[in-house]
């Protein structure tokens, strides 16, 4: 089973779990009056539904460069917002479906369909402006917040269930049917009725960040499109968020009232863009698709296209071919955190240790907040099996970071390379924490109280945090059984 489709299953199971609501019933915008879908519940389950994602979802693009820019493109469509301290996360989905979806908890996933048929960055801005005001206005609390049946241990049941249903359709259609207490018809209408709201919000978001308002009705109009003339992959984001006449005509009501100024796109839009085509199909298909691009001159940035070949160059390992392509696109100006991490990735591959550790720590300088830089040279330490450097570097992210899964591991991948069991397993706890793991966690440091390699002052943390975490593993099972 698809992704899409498993996602498209638990918001339909989550959300027909309950009696309909309709239209006249709606709270007033941002009113949530939900005892039992607290915003800390909210995340908790968000979370949780990450970490699958996470873990188990082989379409879930682990991509550092990527998932930097979705998410400092988000986070300047979320600083504007109605709640600008929600506290975000975007991610990208392998997925050649055009399609966006928001979970509980201010996770936002983004299909690389969607980031290719974005042909402006105000189109991909006005998308996630729309998601994030999902969040913001609380929809799925929103959704559920008059039943007294749906709680979080069952949400959460049913999340794993469903994306542990990778091969059988019949499992997914099961588990809605099973759950389903309303009219499907009502419960679209009412799914209507927050896309409005969401496009309503959506529109005050892209407008007050800075970007050009007519990017999500052009991005809408031309789905709509696809959709009539095609009937082809184009139709997946509409399937989940319903589109009629009426909101699309709203929208370009909205834009005829904010004058018009033309927004330049980022050079890291074009280059996301560029390194995504780069990443389909085989290598060799990769490097044959962008040599084309760049004959035939199809394309908004040049430079942009030059990268999206050097990194395809780079997955057939051709790496003299791949700097070649990146020094063209110096040449073009085109300068970038995302170029510097390619560059230095090209020196490592070719055993150039010391000189590909240069260009890292050269451009966390020029690009300091690149969180992707930082992974990147992590990563090289370790590989070049430099534990005390490694170790240290990440104990010096942690105090920026202090919440960064990333940054755990590698502080845990350090003190294992360094052999002190005791703080790897004490690291680990850390990753396992941040991820809503707390039974993992409790384990993780009870294997560091038995590793016998800890002093004092570090077995007096171990403790101290496994008592935390086993307090906190009763409140979790009072919570599930409640």
């Amino acid at each position: 089973m698809r992704f899409p489709q498993r996602f498209v299953a638990l918001t339909l199971a989550c959300a027909l779990a309950i009696q309909p609501l309709y239209a006249d019933e709606l709270p007033e915008l941002g009113d949530i009056a939900s005892s039992e879908f607290s915003l800390n519940t909210e995340k908790k389950i968000g979370l949780q539904i990450m970490h699958d994602i996470r873990w188990r979802e082989p379409a879930y693009l682990d991509d550092a460069d990527v998932e930097v820019y979705l998410n400092q493109l988000g986070g300047r469509l979320a600083a504007v917002s109605n709640d600008p301290g929600f506290g975000f996360f975007f991610f990208a989905i392998n997925d050649p479906n055009i399609n966006a979806f928001a979970m509980p908890g201010g996770y936002i996933g983004v299909h690389t369909g969607l980031i290719l048929s974005a042909q402006t960055e105000s189109e991909l801005a006005g998308v996630l402006g729309h998601e994030i005001s999902h969040v913001t206005q609380r929809h799925i609390a929103r959704q559920i917040y008059q039943s007294k049946q749906v709680s979080m241990a069952s949400m959460v049941a049913m999340a794993l269930a469903l994306l542990a249903a990778r091969s059988s359709g019949q499992v997914a259609g099961a588990a809605i049917a099973t759950t389903q207490a309303g009219a499907i018809s009502s419960q679209l209408a009412f799914s209507r009725d927050f896309e409005r709201e969401a496009d309503r919000q959506g529109f005050d978001v892209l407008r007050k960040a800075g970007f050009d308002v007519r990017g999500m009705g052009a991005f809408f109009a031309r789905l709509q499109q696809a959709v009539r003339l095609y009937e082809n992959n184009a139709t997946a984001y509409l399937r989940t968020h319903p589109l009629s006449g009426e909101r699309l005509t709203d929208m370009q009501n909205r834009e005829q009232a904010v004058p018009y100024r033309q927004v330049t796109d980022s050079v890291d839009f074009h280059l996301v863009r560029a390194k995504v085509r780069a990443m389909q199909g085989t290598p060799r298909d990769a490097v044959k698709d962008m040599e084309v691009l760049l004959q035939e001159k199809k394309f908004a940035s040049e430079g942009a296209i030059h990268f999206g070949l050097a990194y395809a160059r780079y997955r057939v390992r051709d790496w003299s071919g791949a700097e070649k392509e990146l020094e063209a696109a110096r040449r073009l100006k085109v300068m970038a955190a995302m170029l510097e991490h390619l560059r230095a990735d090209l020196r490592l591959a070719q055993g150039d240790t010391t000189g590909g550790l240069a260009i890292y720590r050269d451009a966390m300088v020029r690009y300091p907040l690149n969180l992707a830089l930082v992974y990147g040279y992590g990563a090289a330490l370790t590989g070049a099996r430099r534990f005390d450097d490694s170790l240290r570097f990440a104990e010096a992210q942690l105090t920026n970071y202090p919440e960064d899964v990333q940054l755990h591991k590698l502080r845990a991948e350090s003190y294992a390379g360094l052999g002190r069991r005791a703080m790897q397993h004490r690291a680990l706890a850390e990753v396992f924490i941040l991820q809503g793991q707390t039974a993992g966690a409790v384990e993780q440091l009870m294997l560091a109280q038995k590793a016998g390699d800890a002093n004092f002052y570090e077995m007096s943390s171990i403790d101290a945090r496994l008592r935390e975490m086993k307090r906190r593993q009763i409140d979790e099972l009072k919570e599930k059984r409640n």
